[in-house]
C-alpha cells in the first residue's frame, strides 16, 4: 500500500515536471520570433554555449531538442511505475473532467471535443504569431537586405514573406511525427494512443503542406519577378561568406510532400490504398532533401519528434523480422476469422490494443491493422484478432485457411500490440456499446477483461448494454467470439449484459446461420516460429528510456568528434565553409548509426530471455496438443438477447432514455454511425451521456 502511494506521488511529480518543460519549449517557440530573442537571448546562449564541438547546432539543439527527449525518458518512467495500477480506472472523480471529453464538432475535422478544439485553437494561434511576428522581424531588415540587392523594396518583402511561410511550416513539421510514432511515451504518458491521433496528423500534413506549397510557388514568383529563375536548378553556393540554401534540395523535398498529399485525401486512399501506403514512404526523401535544403541547425528545430519515431520505427522493423506462432483459427460464416496466437506471459496489454499483421505469402510489404480481441489478464496464453473480408488482402487470407484443404503453417509477422496506458470503463455506472458490422470486435476486448476483473476482483461492475447492427443474420455468429475459448467458470462472474441485436437487410430470421457452422482450423507448430513478446522484454518502458537516453549520447559524442576534427579546422579562420549537404548528410548518419547501436544491443539483449520463455511455451502447447477448449455458453453470461429483423435501432431514443448519473457510450463502426452518436452525446439536454470513438482509420 505504500509503495503504491509512493508511486503515485512519483507519477503526478514527472507529470508536473513534464509539462513545465514542454511549457519552457513552448515558450522558445514564442520567444523565437521576436527581437528580443534574436538581439538578448540568442546572443547569451551563443556566448555561453561557445564551443567548438557543436558549433550554432548546440544551442539550437539544447533549445529545442533536449527538452523533448528528455520529456520523452520521463514518460518511459511515468508508465513504467503505472504497470503495477490496474488497468482500468475505477474512482468516479475523473468524470468532473468528463466534459472536457464532450463532442463540439462532428463534421469537417472529425469527431472534436472540447480538449481537442482548445488545442488546435492554441495551436493555430500559436503559427498565427509565429508567421506575423517573424514578417514584422523580417520587414524591420528590409533595408538592410534592400542595399545589397538590385530589386525594390516591395520584392525584398515579397522574398521575406515567402520565406516565413516556410518557417511556420517547419513548426507544423515538428509536430508531424508525434502522433504516427506507435511505441509513444509521449503519448502515452498524457493518456492518448496513436490510432486515436492520427487525426492530429492528418490536421497537421494538411497545414505543413498548404505553408510549404505556398512557400515554394511564391519563390517560383519571387525568382521570376527579379529574372532569376536559374536559382530554380541550383544545388548550393556560398556568396559574401554565407552558405546559401539547395534549391533543388527543397523542390525535391517539395514534390515528395505533394506526392503524399494528393494520394492522402480520403476519395483516393480508400479506392487505391496501396498507392497511398507506397507513396506515403516518400517521407524518407522528403526529410533528408528538407535537410539538404534548410541545413542540419535549423532541421534540429524538428528533430525531437523525428528523432522518436525513427526509434520507434526501427524497433517495428526488429520485432517484424521474425514469424509468430499462429495456433489455430476460427472460421465464421459471415466471411471473418478469429487468429489465435501463442504469446508470451510478458506480454501485457489493454483492452481496445490493435496490432499490424504480414502475411508474406499474400503481401511482403502490406501490414493491416487490426482490433486484439484477447485479455491479456483472461486468455492468459493466447492473443486473438479478428478479421472481416472487406478488401482483396483479407479475401485472399480467408480462402486460405477456410478453403477444404487449408494450409498446414501460414507464415506472420506481427507489430505490436499498442494501446491506451490505461481506461476508464468502471468509472461509469453503464456502459452502453454501439457497433456496426465488424466494428464489435473492440468491445469484445473490453467484455472478456470485465469478465476477468468481475471473477476475480471485489468491484462495481458498471451494467452493459450493447446494441449490434448487422448486414444480414449469418454476422450474428460474432456474437459467439465474445467469450472466449476458456474453461474459466462462469459461476464466479457477475455481469449484467443485455445484448440487442439488429439484422438491417432481412425481414426474418429464416436465413440464419446455425452457430455449428463456425469451426476451427489448427495450425502446425514450427521451431522458427515463437510467441508474441515484448520487443524490449517486460520492462520495455525502462529499455525505451535506455535507448532513447544513450542513443543521443552516442549521437552527441560522434557530432562533437566530427565538427572538432573535420569542420572545425576548415571554417576557423572564416574564409570556408563546410558544406551545408554534407554536414547535414553526416548528422543524418551519426543519427541512424547512434540509434542503431542503442536500440540493437537492447533488442538483442532481452532476445536472449524472450528465446527461453519461447522454448518453454512450445513444449507446454506440444504437451497440450489435441485438447480443444470449449466456449463458454453465450446464454449462460447474458442476460438477454434481443435480435430484431429489417430495423435499426433507434439511438436516441435508447440513449435520452438513461437516467444513470454516468454511462459511457462508446461507438465503433461507420463514420456516420459515430458521428450520428457524438451528435446525440453533444446535445445541450443531457450531461450523463460520455462519449468516445474507438475506431482506426488511415
Amino acid at each position: 500500500m505504500a509503495s503504491t502511494r509512493v508511486s503515485t506521488v512519483v507519477r503526478v511529480a514527472i507529470l508536473v515536471l513534464a509539462l513545465l518543460v514542454f511549457l519552457g519549449n513552448i515558450m522558445m517557440w514564442i520567444i523565437m520570433p521576436t527581437d528580443t530573442y534574436y538581439n538578448e537571448w540568442l546572443l547569451k546562449i551563443l556566448a555561453a554555449t561557445n564551443s567548438t564541438f557543436f558549433g550554432i547546432q548546440g544551442p539550437i539543439m539544447l533549445d529545442f531538442t533536449f527538452p523533448i527527449l528528455f520529456i520523452a525518458v520521463l514518460g518511459c518512467v511515468y508508465l513504467h511505475l503505472g504497470k503495477r495500477k490496474t488497468t482500468f480506472t475505477t474512482s468516479r472523480r475523473c468524470n468532473k473532467f468528463m466534459f472536457m471529453k464532450r463532442p463540439m464538432i462532428v463534421k469537417g475535422l472529425g469527431i472534436v471535443n472540447l480538449t481537442e478544439l482548445a488545442l488546435f485553437t492554441m495551436f493555430i494561434a500559436l503559427n498565427v504569431w509565429y508567421f506575423s511576428d517573424y514578417v514584422r522581424h523580417w520587414f524591420q531588415l528590409v533595408p538592410q537586405l534592400n542595399s545589397t540587392r538590385r530589386e525594390t523594396v516591395w520584392q525584398t518583402k515579397f522574398d521575406r514573406v515567402a520565406i516565413v511561410f516556410g518557417l511556420t511550416g517547419n513548426l507544423c513539421l515538428t509536430f508531424l511525427f508525434y502522433p504516427v510514432t506507435r511505441g509513444s511515451s509521449i503519448l502515452g504518458m498524457i493518456g492518448v494512443t496513436s490510432e486515436s491521433s492520427i487525426k492530429y496528423h492528418i490536421w497537421l500534413g494538411h497545414m505543413a503542406m498548404g505553408l510549404f506549397t505556398t512557400h515554394g510557388v511564391l519563390y517560383i514568383i519571387y525568382w521570376g519577378m527579379t529574372n532569376r529563375l536559374s536559382e530554380m536548378v541550383r544545388w548550393v553556393g556560398v556568396s559574401n561568406g554565407i552558405t546559401n540554401v539547395s534549391n533543388i534540395a527543397g523542390e525535391l523535398s517539395l514534390l515528395c510532400g505533394l506526392s503524399m498529399w494528393i494520394t492522402s485525401y480520403p476519395s483516393i486512399r480508400r479506392k487505391m490504398f496501396e498507392i497511398f501506403y507506397y507513396t506515403h514512404h516518400l517521407h524518407i526523401p522528403l526529410i533528408i532533401f528538407f535537410i539538404f535544403h534548410a541545413g542540419i541547425g535549423f532541421a534540429c528545430i524538428m528533430l525531437p519528434g523525428l528523432y522518436l519515431f525513427i526509434i520507434d520505427r526501427y524497433l517495428r522493423l526488429l520485432q517484424s523480422r521474425g514469424s509468430v506462432r499462429l495456433l489455430s483459427a476460427r472460421v465464421l460464416p459471415c466471411n471473418t476469422l478469429e487468429l489465435n496466437f501463442s504469446r508470451s506471459k510478458g506480454l501485457r496489454y489493454n483492452p481496445t490494443s490493435t496490432i499490424f499483421l504480414n502475411v508474406p505469402c499474400i503481401s511482403r510489404m502490406q501490414w493491416h491493422p487490426f482490433t486484439v480481441t484477447s485479455s491479456s489478464n483472461l486468455d492468459k496464453d493466447t492473443l486473438s484478432v479478428v478479421i472481416k473480408c472487406e478488401g482483396t488482402w483479407s479475401k485472399k487470407l480467408y480462402d486460405m485457411v477456410s478453403s477444404p484443404s487449408p494450409v498446414n503453417r501460414l507464415l506472420v509477422s506481427v507489430e505490436g500490440p499498442y494501446g491506451p496506458g490505461s481506461t476508464d470503463f468502471l468509472s461509469h455506472e453503464k456502459l452502453v456499446m454501439i457497433s456496426g458490422g465488424s466494428g464489435i470486435t473492440p468491445f469484445i476486448s473490453i467484455l472478456r477483461e470485465l469478465i476477468f476483473i468481475s471473477s476475480t476482483e471485489k468491484c462495481k461492475i458498471p451494467k452493459i448494454m450493447m446494441i449490434c447492427v448487422f448486414k444480414n443474420s449469418s454476422h450474428l455468429s460474432m456474437l459467439e467470439l465474445l467469450l472466449p475459448a476458456t474453461n474459466i467458470s462462469t459461476n464466479s462472474t457477475n455481469l449484467d449484459l443485455q445484448v440487442e441485436a439488429y439484422v438491417t437487410r432481412e425481414m426474418n430470421g429464416l436465413n440464419s446461420v446455425d452457430a455449428n457452422s463456425v469451426h476451427t482450423v489448427y495450425f502446425k507448430s514450427h521451431p522458427n516460429d515463437a510467441p508474441i513478446s515484448p520487443t524490449l522484454g517486460p520492462n520495455s518502458w525502462l529499455w525505451l528510456a535506455v535507448i532513447i537516453s544513450s542513443s543521443f549520447i552516442i549521437f552527441l559524442i560522434s557530432l562533437g568528434l566530427f565538427t572538432q576534427y573535420v569542420i572545425y579546422p576548415i571554417e576557423k579562420n572564416g574564409t570556408n565553409i563546410y558544406p551545408f549537404t554534407a554536414k547535414g548528410a553526416m548528422n543524418m548518419l551519426f543519427i541512424c548509426f547512434s540509434i542503431i547501436t542503442a536500440a540493437t544491443t537492447a533488442f538483442l539483449w532481452n532476445k536472449r530471455q524472450n528465446f527461453k520463455e519461447a522454448q518453454q511455451i512450445l513444449s507446454l502447447e506440444d504437451s497440450q496438443n489435441g485438447i480443444e477448449m470449449e466456449s463458454l455458453p453465450l446464454q449462460s453470461m447474458i442476460r438477454s438477447i434481443n435480435v430484431q429483423y429489417d430495423q435499426r435501432p433507434d439511438l436516441k431514443k435508447t440513449l435520452l432514455e438513461m437516467r444513470e448519473s454516468s454511462v459511457g457510450v462508446l461507438v465503433s463502426g461507420p463514420k456516420e454511425m459515430r458521428q450520428d452518436v457524438a451528435r446525440i452525446c453533444s446535445s445541450k439536454h443531457v450531461d450523463n451521456l460520455h462519449f468516445q470513438a474507438i475506431s482506426f482509420t488511415w
